[in-house]
């Protein structure tokens, strides 16, 4: 069985600056967001190792950290939202952050209540809004917005983006006959992996990761010629 969890959306600050982190924890947590903060990589993937995050705010300009080389690393290795906060404010600022993966960017000085108003719009915009954060499956948890897989023995495994939209869409979807269409159009935007072949190699990585924690765990079923059943509640089969 799935289980799916919801809770209060979390949001990492990634600003060096004291009063305006300060600023934004409070005035976020009054507004009922939970909130994390860090000033570089080494409290970024901390945060990220202890709890999910659901959107990220980052300042470009960090004393310790090039905020461009961050934004690149939480886009490639996440599906996270994220919101650039800085005090570069020329348009070529503006598009330069754009065109790392930024999801919106908002110039300081701001006013609080424009940026939750722009944080509210991230996450309409992102099409994991309003699905479940989480999902627990025989002795996995699955958190998607971090594409990440935890075991109960502790094993973490990172998954690409096109093998966290595949098994959350099993997952949304549990003992269901998905054919390879189906999953090609949950794959919208993931252009090189749309053709019925890449389904199947995405299929066998996600099975050879979900194996990693021992014995085989049978959980995505081929049915020859129409597509694949995910069955969470497959037992463990040892040697």
């Amino acid at each position: 069985m799935v289980h799916h969890a919801t809770r209060q959306p979390h949001i990492l600050i990634v600003e060096d600056d004291d009063e305006i982190r300060l600023l934004l924890e409070q005035y976020l947590s009054q507004k009922g967001y939970v909130t994390s903060a860090a000033t570089e990589m080494e409290g970024i993937e901390l945060i990220f190792a202890r709890d999910p995050v659901d959107l990220i705010l980052l300042d470009l300009m960090l004393p310790k950290e090039d905020g461009r080389t961050l934004c690149r690393y939480i886009k490639e290795k996440t599906n996270l939202p994220l919101l650039i906060i800085s005090a570069l404010s020329e348009v070529s600022d503006r598009i330069t952050g754009l065109n790392l993966g930024a999801d919106d960017y908002i110039a300081k000085p701001f006013d609080p209540s424009e940026l939750e108003a722009r944080i509210r719009a991230v996450f309409r915009r992102n099409q994991n809004t309003g699905l479940p954060q989480e999902y627990r499956f025989g002795t996995w948890l699955f958190l998607p917005r971090k594409s990440i897989l935890y075991s109960q023995k502790g094993v973490r495994i990172t998954l690409t983006g096109a093998e966290t939209k595949l098994l959350q869409e099993f997952c949304l979807n549990p003992e269901i006959l998905m054919s390879r269409a189906m999953l090609v159009e949950a794959l919208k935007g993931d252009a090189d992996e749309l053709e019925p072949r890449a389904i199947d190699l995405i299929i066998s990585r996600l099975r050879r990761k979900l194996s990693e924690e021992g014995g085989q765990l049978e959980l995505i079923r081929t049915v020859r010629g129409e597509g694949y059943i995910f069955q969470p509640q497959t037992q463990r089969s040892e040697g």
